[in-house]
């Protein structure tokens, strides 16, 4: 009794732990220590009956304050404190283990075998491409590394003229029962087969290629369609184009996430598309039609008379296109007027002589608000 570690420490959790905080510890350690994900590991092996243990009281209001009040002894069937001996009754593992690992694990509550069909491994990866690709989108090519069904051995794993065994010691089911008495009580527990290490086969010869796995590593190129009107971090997903799937399995999915290289000229938000463009200071006053930059090519636009810097004009229809449809966006044009520089003397007596006129309607209600603002 005197060896036995504080059930709270055990968790990694103080003495005034609330119950979804004990449990949620206990889910942390369980996944830490599982026999399964750490085979052939004792030390782990015995982490996880004590994690087990200290959750088994510390989970139950009535033992919880006998082992607050009395400590080890307070739960201890060989003490008159204590609550009974542990046999699985009333405790659900697999509530907990379908939390952890997702539909059971192991002997709490079942789970799918590790020897059957299973899915292949996505593959992930980044594929650069231009602004004008992203909006009407294109055809690419990349290669892309990723493991492929062995054609030597069928994806069998075992050498060509040989078979596959069924495991011995789990006869093919890729798991073992054992069961060992605590001071809880007995508890059973199923690991992973340590003959055929959960494969329920054993392959006595295998394939030289592959070297019994039944798939190879293949660089394997593949054209894929950008749609139109995809944006910068989007991913695009080929289903079935991923890795082998294991025994059967159906392959796994490859992910492209896109990267879209900046535009010299274009930002994007959106659908919209948006571009700032100079204008002369004469063309600003006179009004004028000026050749604008679209991704359809040069389009002209109008500038009114009177036209003030930053003013932005909407040209319809000439963003990008929206993702799986015949629609378009717009694009933004936000005009700069560029006061001229280095005028001749005559230049600047004609502007002189324009200053006084009295045709700045913002000059005049700012100069009739400063003189309210002086008197």
């Amino acid at each position: 009794m005197a060896d036995k570690r504080d059930y709270y420490e055990v968790l990694g959790v103080q003495k005034s732990a609330s119950d979804d905080e004990i449990k949620k510890a206990f889910r942390k350690q369980s996944k830490k220590y599982h026999p399964d994900l750490n085979p052939g590991n004792k030390e782990a092996e015995e982490k996880f009956k004590e994690v087990n243990e200290a959750y088994q009281v510390l989970s139950d209001a009535q033992k919880r304050s006998k082992y607050d009040q009395f400590g080890h002894a307070g739960v201890d069937p060989n003490f008159g404190a204590g609550g009974g001996g542990f046999n699985g009754a009333g405790f659900d593992f697999g509530d907990i283990f379908g939390d952890i690992f997702g539909g059971g694990f192991g002997g709490f509550g079942g789970g799918s075998r590790r020897n059957g069909p299973r899915r292949g491994n996505d593959i992930r990866q980044v594929i650069d491409i231009s602004f004008e690709e992203a909006a009407f989108g294109c055809s690419k090519k990349m290669n892309v590394q990723m493991q492929e069904k062995c054609e030597t051995c069928g994806g069998s794993g075992a050498k060509k003229g040989t078979t596959v065994t069924t495991c011995s010691q789990c006869h093919g089911s890729g798991r073992v029962q054992t069961q060992q008495r605590t001071i809880l009580g007995y508890m059973t527990t199923e690991t992973t087969c340590p003959q055929c290490h959960g494969e329920g086969k054993i392959i006595k010869e295998p394939c030289r290629d592959c070297r019994g796995t039944g798939t190879v590593r293949k660089n394997k190129t593949i054209e894929i369609q950008i749609p139109a009107g995809i944006d910068n971090g989007q991913t695009i997903q080929l289903s079935g184009k991923g890795e082998a799937g294991y025994k059967g399995g159906p392959s796994g999915d490859l992910l492209l996430t896109v990267r879209v290289r900046p535009h010299a000229l274009f930002k994007r938000e959106g659908n919209d598309v948006f571009i700032e463009m100079p204008i002369t200071f004469v063309q600003a006053a006179l009004g004028a039609t000026v050749k604008v930059p679209t991704l359809d090519g040069a389009v002209e636009l109008n500038i009114p008379e009177g036209t003030q810097t930053s003013s932005r004009f909407r040209m319809k229809g000439k963003g990008i296109p929206f993702l799986r449809s015949k629609s378009r966006g717009d694009q933004y044009v936000t005009v700069n007027v560029e006061v001229p520089r280095n005028l001749t003397s005559k230049q600047k007596e004609v502007l002189k002589n324009f200053d006084e006129d009295k045709n700045y309607k913002q000059k005049k209600s700012f100069c009739e608000k400063m003189k309210d603002f002086l008197k």
